[in-house]
């Protein structure tokens, strides 16, 4: 008997699209939908052209950032450091695996939480799997360290623009905005994740010589950068600092940070900034080029926070300094303008499959907006949901997303199929629209970690030579777990008066 084997996404799309225009031949009132099946497909890249923009960029100055090896060099010191900790009789009698276990995984946190990292971890999960042996665990644990916690920080997001960026702006609320309690959130489910796997570890822990040096099958190495000049970067850092300055002359003053309800003037903000980036390049540039890049991009995070909660910014200033950072690390990392322009081409040619996904979704939208059903829709289903509450509709909306994912992990993808929706729904219901981008951040995160269907997932058991039956067989209570305490934290959206909800 032949397996069931799951549907492309863009199949799924437009079936879902069909059943669409068929429902504006059913429900009353409906302005039946023909050929405009195939029309919807052109409105919906129309409508969707400013989220596709950034999303190609986004991609492409990432593939910039990865082809440097900037992050991989940075990860490598960092687990070069931690891995000698077994030398301090403190660290051994409080640890050392257990510090390392919990310093890694707030690190891949931190990277899934502030810039969705989800494929890299496939190459990071081979470097930290030998490290996870050498302290006497195995190779779940390896993976928890670095896949598992990229994806948890990915649920528990403050910052990710493939999920709360797409989300958010689909259902018109402020870049970003409600970012405090999202903090929260990804503090709570970081711990979470952090003491369910340092139990596990626990458990099967086996015995290991702290007298052994780190075996050469297990080092963790650096592909050696000495062949990469500093001159462009110190050249980059110089140009960067200036207009850092500039910037701050002819910006700071008018810079409002909103928290909450509340405003503040803060005009030291960007200074701050520029003096911070003046003091720690250098410093950085000294390790490597690629310890300078790595800065770079922690740089352009840190000054994306202050445009967007000082300034307003939005998409396109959002695109512009990561155009600029692309730039900026391409020629640092000693790139020709044809090099830089090919490996940015590169990027946004592998996350193109997300970009038509969202431009494709859209016109689902379409149609049900020109057949005119939408609001026949949102009725029906706030009265079928009227009885049980608003904690039984946000419950009933988290669940059809984690559902949802099951069968499409992809975010952008659900974003543009579902937030379209569940953001007026939710204002029928009485629920706030934050709480239902919360519950669509939660509902998309959470089973990535165990679906069949999600290719990281699969590539990163397949590098760990784990069985997909033993990895759902461990994992399984782990993500119901989860789920159970993402419900939790939304209901706090319901009851308290809380910063952006």
């Amino acid at each position: 008997m032949a397996k069931f084997k799951v549907p492309n996404t863009y199949v799924i799309i437009f079936s879902v699209i069909l059943i669409a225009a068929v429902s504006t031949w059913i429900i009353p009132d409906g302005n039946p939908q023909t050929w405009q099946v195939f029309s919807a497909l052109y409105e919906g890249f129309s409508q969707q052209a400013g989220i596709i923009a950034f999303v190609l960029i986004i991609g492409g100055a990432f593939w910039i950032i990865n082809s440097t090896k900037a992050v991989d060099e940075g990860v490598r010191h960092f687990i070069s450091a931690v891995g000698s900790l077994e030398r301090y009789a403190l660290v051994r009698k409080v640890g050392a695996g257990n510090i390392v276990i919990t310093l890694i995984m707030l690190l891949f946190g931190l990277f899934g939480a502030v810039f969705g990292m989800s494929e890299e971890t496939i190459a990071f999960v081979a470097v930290v799997i030998p490290l996870a042996k050498f302290l006497g665990y195995d190779e779940i644990v390896g993976v928890c360290m670095v896949y598992v916690a990229a994806h948890v920080g990915f649920a528990g997001a403050m910052l990710n623009p493939f999920t709360i960026g797409i989300a958010q702006d689909m259902s018109g609320l402020p870049l970003f905005s409600g970012i405090e309690y999202r903090t929260l959130c990804w503090v709570i489910l970081m711990a979470l994740a952090i003491c369910f796997v340092l139990i596990y570890a626990s458990r099967i822990r086996k015995p290991v010589s702290y007298k052994e040096e780190l075996k050469p099958d297990h080092a963790v190495t650096s592909e050696d950068a000495s062949h990469i000049s500093s001159r462009n970067a110190w050249i980059s850092y110089f140009l960067l600092l200036a207009a850092g300055t500039a910037f701050s002359v002819l910006y700071s003053n008018g810079c409002m940070v909103k928290l909450g309800q509340s405003e503040h003037h803060a005009p030291w903000l960007l200074w701050t900034a520029t003096a911070l980036f003046a003091m720690i390049s250098p410093l950085a540039l000294r390790k490597s080029v690629r310890m300078y890049i790595l800065g770079l991009l922690m740089f352009t995070i840190l000054f994306m926070v202050i445009g967007v909660m000082g300034y307003g910014w939005y998409l396109p200033e959002i695109c512009a300094l990561f155009i600029a950072l692309s730039l900026a690390a391409g020629f640092a990392a000693g790139y020709s303008a044809d090099r830089i322009s090919s490996e940015f081409l590169a990027g946004a040619k592998d996350i193109f499959s997300a970009a038509l996904v969202i431009g494709f979704a859209a016109g689902i939208i379409v149609i049900l907006k020109d057949g005119e059903v939408i609001d026949t829709m949102l009725e029906s289903m706030a009265s079928a949901l009227e009885e049980s509450g608003r904690v039984g509709a946000l419950a009933s909306m988290y669940g059809i997303q984690t559902f949802i994912n099951i069968f499409i992990p992809s975010a952008s993808a659900k974003a543009a199929v579902t937030m379209p929706i569940m953001a007026p729904f939710s204002d029928m219901i009485g629920v706030s629209r934050q709480a239902t981008v919360l519950a669509f951040q939660f509902g998309d995160g959470f089973t990535n970690m165990i679906t069949p269907c999600s290719g990281v997932l699969m590539a990163v058991l397949s590098v760990a030579r784990i069985p997909y039956e033993k990895w759902f067989r461990w994992v399984w209570k782990f993500i119901l777990l989860l789920v159970l305490t993402g419900f939790l934290l939304l209901l706090p959206t319901l009851f308290i008066e809380l910063p952006g909800f």
